[in-house]
């Protein structure tokens, strides 16, 4: 397409009429920011003249009935709390403790039941008392023993001395413990109690043989019930739960009494562990003549049948009743001297002869428990030496007391049954807990 130069020129005049239009249209848009400029540099300046400041005072009047009065002082009261040291005395004591005034001294010194103070003083024990500012003695508190804690007040300017039972608070302790050694050197490291490790030690006798069946790297778990008086152990209470894993295999025992027995220990399952009948009526005895349906008697000089087992001990020994019972029968017999004849449930009998002398309080017709003292081991009737001739009868057929099937204790069964489940649930996660904590205090 060619264009030419006229063509060209001719245009000219147009462009400039457009670029006119297009400046005046941008003039007209940039009004409005002007207009806001200038609000903004005139508004903070329309106000030009100074603002007059004064200071006004002026008297209020208080209400007639307000009455300002200075705060009361108030007393203070200290409780200190010390340990009596091996050369304390009295007085020492009571001048680390803050005591001040010479009548507490005095009423400890004299007072017949605050005098127990004095005598109980031992190294080791916390004594706590309370006063005021000046020193008064407030009050006193001092365990004499588990049981008993002697208080002495300040009541109406005299002082008063109590002894009476303190206040614990019963916790549930969880520990666990290692074997390397032994038993007891393992509790001892775990810091589980003595008496704690000695009933750990029953529940599990009849299953395991502590000198011979433990192996290095088995491991314990006890729960044991502990009193606490001001945050320190006071006592160690019953063992509520115990587990030992040895070889690789898991016993439990748990605590659990239903509402018409005694109490005792039961598998998770519910079997009981404690037997029903102990297979010996002595603990630490030796056997001098056993059953047999021919023995030459040696007093008689003839054979004769032995029905029974001769446990050798000294006179004064005493017998326990193996199972629970009732007193069948107590008094002499030709040949077997002093005698008690046992009862006990599932037609089986007991019998104990040539006693020296029967245990306090048992009587025919009297319940006796797996345990009890029934009597003492004598030579009376026909014996040679201090003995106890024990027989074991299931109806009246006698049978070997150290062969016989033991009878095995009743299970939990009825109503007791769910109560027994929530605590081996409970006792179950307990011992869970040790996988990842060695040692726990429970609430």
């Amino acid at each position: 397409m060619h264009i030419s130069k006229t063509d060209i020129l001719s245009q000219k005049p147009e462009v400039k009429e457009r670029k006119l239009r297009l400046r005046w249209l941008i003039a007209l848009s940039v009004l409005p920011f002007l207009g806001i400029y200038t609000a903004f540099g005139i508004a903070p300046q329309t106000v030009t003249n100074d603002i007059e400041i004064a200071t006004v005072v002026e008297e209020l009047a208080l209400p007639s009935d307000l009455e300002v009065t200075s705060p009361a002082p108030v007393a203070s009261i200290y409780w200190q709390s010390d340990r009596i040291r091996r050369d304390d005395s009295v007085a020492s004591v009571l001048k680390r403790l803050g005591v001040k005034n010479a009548e507490a001294l005095t009423f400890l010194r004299q007072d017949e039941i605050a005098q127990q103070f004095t005598k109980a003083l031992k190294a080791g024990r916390t004594v706590q008392a309370k006063t005021d500012e000046q020193g008064q003695l407030l009050a006193l508190e001092y365990p004499l023993d588990v049981d008993a804690l002697l208080t002495v007040k300040l009541v109406q300017g005299e002082y008063q001395a109590h002894i009476g039972a303190p206040d614990f608070t019963t916790r549930q302790v969880l520990k666990s413990a290692k074997i390397r050694s032994s038993l007891f050197a393992a509790t001892d490291d775990a810091g589980i109690p003595d008496a704690i490790a000695i009933k750990f030690a029953e529940v599990f006798s009849s299953q395991i043989d502590f000198h011979e069946d433990l192996r290095k790297g088995d491991h314990l778990s006890v729960v044991y019930e502990a009193d606490y008086r001001d945050g320190e152990l006071v006592k160690t209470g019953n063992l509520v739960a115990a587990e030992l894993v040895n070889n690789g295999k898991t016993y439990t025992a748990i605590y659990f009494q239903n509402d018409d027995d005694k109490p005792t220990y039961y598998t998770p399952d519910g079997k009981s562990i404690n037997r029903s009948f102990l297979r010996s009526p002595l603990e630490f005895s030796r056997i001098s003549s056993g059953f047999t349906l021919g023995r030459f008697h040696p007093i008689l000089q003839r054979m004769r049948a032995h029905k029974g087992t001769d446990f050798a001990a000294p006179i004064g020994t005493g017998v326990k009743a193996p199972g629970d019972g009732v007193v069948d029968f107590i008094g002499v017999k030709s040949g077997y001297g002093n005698v008690i004849v046992l009862k006990h449930p599932n037609n089986v009998s007991t019998v104990y002869g040539h006693l020296s002398k029967f245990a306090s309080g048992v009587r025919k017709g009297a319940k006796v428990n797996q345990g009890d003292l029934i009597g003492y081991v004598g030579m009376t009737g026909l014996a040679t030496g201090p003995h106890l001739h024990y027989e074991f009868l299931v109806g009246q057929e006698h049978r070997d007391p150290m062969t016989v099937a033991l009878p095995a204790a009743a299970p939990i069964e009825g109503h007791n049954r769910a109560k027994f489940v929530a605590l081996a649930n409970d006792v179950t996660d307990k011992f869970a807990l040790l996988a990842t904590s060695n040692t726990a205090l429970l609430d």
